[in-house]
């Protein structure tokens, strides 16, 4: 009886939590779906844009951004004063079928213009850099975002190889108003490679957090975590720290979050009564 009671009282407690946490979390959950969105719009777009593109060497690169209703991956051109040579817009289904693809020549938007020059001088720094680590098997793609007045471009590292899910080796590069780097952070101090075999269906994963990295999951990792769930069948994710354990549901894209101490009380209960 007296286990009983100790257990439901932990959950009444992680219930008022969880709660609490909701308004902390819930940026990072935002700014996560975003960059999926993003990093979605630049995988279908350019599959789409190089099946109908014939111009190869004009390509002078990429970037994607979303608004409420749609995503969009622009394509510009090689020129000192880049044009934009292609612009494919998804829903947020990203199905290839009902996707706009437009090839003709136009100049940037003002929005785009700024994500344009974002990303050039991420790409700057990183080429320059010593402080962005490269590993094999990997390349880090470039994110830039605008929300709510900030300019960023966010670092990830994807795989080059198939039936690994890699988190850390990420960045978040911060500009001013001139767009000019105000100041870079490694958002996970080492690289983190979770393999899997899609037979495993609805197994769990996990990865932890240093205190440097932050009490909560990162916007990178709910970005990549929606990338890669379908193709790895997981069910669940947990990200832990010495505070807080962030559980992501892999099936719904819902962020969970509980007091570590507590998630290590329930799993000695369960232990106790196996």
């Amino acid at each position: 009886m007296k286990s009983t009671l100790l257990f439901f009282t932990i959950l009444l407690s992680v219930n008022s939590f969880s709660q609490n946490t909701e308004k902390l979390t819930k940026p990072i959950v935002e700014e996560g779906k975003k960059l999926y969105k993003s990093e979605m719009a630049s995988w279908y777009g350019t599959d789409l844009f190089i099946a109908n593109y014939t111009q190869k060497e004009n390509i002078g690169g990429y970037f994607s951004y979303s608004d409420d209703e749609k995503a969009t991956c622009v394509f510009f051109s090689r020129d000192t004063s880049p044009k934009v040579i292609g612009t494919i817009k998804f829903d947020f289904t990203f199905d290839t079928k009902t996707a706009n693809t437009n090839l003709e020549e136009r100049d940037f938007t003002a929005n785009e213009k700024e994500l344009y020059v974002l990303r050039k001088e991420s790409q700057n720094l990183i080429a320059t850099d010593t402080f962005f680590k490269h590993y094999e098997n990997s390349s880090l793609n470039l994110i830039p975002l605008i929300s709510n007045g900030v300019k960023k471009v966010y670092v990830l590292c994807g795989p080059k190889e198939h039936g690994v899910v890699l988190f850390g080796n990420d960045y978040e590069i911060i500009f001013d108003k001139q767009n000019k780097v105000k100041s870079k952070k490694q958002l996970h101090k080492n690289i983190i490679p979770i393999y899997y075999k899609p037979e495993d269906k609805d197994a769990e994963s996990i990865h932890s957090h240093l205190p440097e990295t932050g009490d909560f999951i990162t916007a990178t990792d709910i970005c990549t975590l929606m990338l890669y769930e379908k193709f790895a069948q997981w069910k669940n994710h947990l990200v832990v720290s010495k505070k807080y354990t962030s559980i992501w549901n892999c099936t719904t894209d819902e962020l969970f979050v509980m007091k570590t101490e507590a998630l290590e009380k329930i799993a000695k209960h369960q232990n106790e009564k196996n």
